[in-house]
């Protein structure tokens, strides 16, 4: 049965979770209007937070017919890792807002499952609690922001914890403006903080109101450069990968300047409302990657939902993608449970799909499943 929980939202049982909108629904009933403001809100008018998810649904699907897809297999291998399906979780921050273990008990669903975790920056669990809570590879979202010795500090803790990726953040050189945020109170409540990063910032006397543009400006910094990207790949021996890019150019500077790959990604809507919707800036972006060097990692996210979604994405040339918000969602839900919910409904349904459009592995996974022309 269903009843009510502790909060006076409606207690769900998870097996009833049948797909990643049914878990978004759940959550939503669930957060308060400051978590939900945050976690939900884009920039601007939301136009990129809404073209994110419609962009990838304007994509058919040109199934192929009798195939033997008796056997199928997600496996995929990244950054020398072999993966049971070509899914990562996305960076986001203060998981603690939507769930008293917050990372931890993400990183255990991870665990369980076999999927990669990027910590964020702005995490609220320490970095090395987080890897020593999961067997899963772990990665380090970064930022470069006002003061470089926080990065190279997060960078050594990194090495040191056992990470086995960065993936540094180049579409915020400034906040973007979030009205949800201002309108919703947003505020970093007792308890939850960015312990990553204030454990070396001078920073101490930020506010901790009034939007993440006045609580957390000095996390970022309008003076990163390229020259910050190629100081950061010679300063570590982690592969970096560029989280935020989605024009074919900048990828290429990328890999010039040492990158292991990028991650087409609009910051789920957050950074520049007008931004492409990354269904629309990653096939052009995977074509530069895979012509300049056929080793480097192609990965998106932003509006991810369905095993189509990832379909799509594969063909238009990433190697895996990232979900974002539904892990937010899961935790809010069921916590750690919550989050294996989610990670269970998209990989089954990837398998699914996979079978659906002809495809017994990933190397089937081609262009002209989108244009048979």
């Amino acid at each position: 049965m269903t009843g009510r929980g502790d909060d006076g939202s409606r207690s769900v049982d998870l097996a009833d979770l049948l797909d990643l909108t049914d878990v978004e629904a759940a959550a939503l009933e669930r957060l308060d209007p400051m978590t939900l403001g945050y976690y939900a809100g884009g920039a601007g008018e939301e136009r990129t937070l809404r073209s994110n998810r419609a962009a990838w649904a304007e994509l058919d699907l040109w199934h192929r017919a009798l195939v033997d897809v008796s056997t199928r297999s997600t496996a995929t291998s990244l950054l020398g890792l072999d993966l049971p399906a070509p899914v990562l979780v996305a960076p986001t921050a203060l998981h603690r807002l939507a769930h008293p273990d917050g990372e931890l008990a993400t990183a255990r669903a991870c665990s369980d499952a076999g999927v990669p975790m990027v910590v964020s920056s702005l995490a609220s669990t320490l970095l090395e609690d987080v890897v020593e809570a999961t067997s899963a590879p772990v990665l380090l979202q970064l930022y470069v922001g006002r003061h470089r010795e926080v990065a190279e500090a997060l960078v050594e803790r990194a090495e040191r914890a056992g990470c086995v990726g960065i993936q540094l953040t180049v579409d915020t050189p400034v906040w973007g403006e979030r009205h949800r945020e201002h309108r919703t109170g947003f505020h970093l409540p007792d308890g939850v903080d960015v312990v990553n990063l204030r454990r070396h910032s001078p920073d101490v006397g930020a506010p901790t109101t009034g939007g993440i543009g006045e609580i957390l400006g000095w996390t970022v910094s309008p003076t990163i450069t390229w020259d910050d990207l190629s100081w950061l790949c010679g300063s570590t021996r982690l592969p970096v990968l560029t989280k935020g890019v989605c024009r074919p150019d900048d990828a290429r500077r990328a890999l010039d300047a040492g990158a292991a790959g990028v991650v087409v990604s609009n910051h789920g809507g957050r950074q520049l409302d007008g931004a492409p919707a990354t269904a629309r800036s990653l096939g052009a972006v995977a074509e530069v990657v895979r012509d300049a060097d056929p080793a480097a990692v192609v990965l998106v996210d932003g509006g991810v939902r369905t095993g189509a979604d990832a379909l799509r994405a594969l063909a238009l040339g990433a190697h895996a993608v990232q979900l974002g918000r539904p892990i937010l969602w899961g935790l809010a839900v069921g916590g750690q449970a919550g989050v294996a919910r989610v990670l269970e409904l998209f990989t089954s349904d990837l398998d699914r799909t996979l079978a659906l459009a002809g495809c017994a592995s990933l190397d089937d996974v081609t262009a002209d499943l989108l244009d048979p022309r």
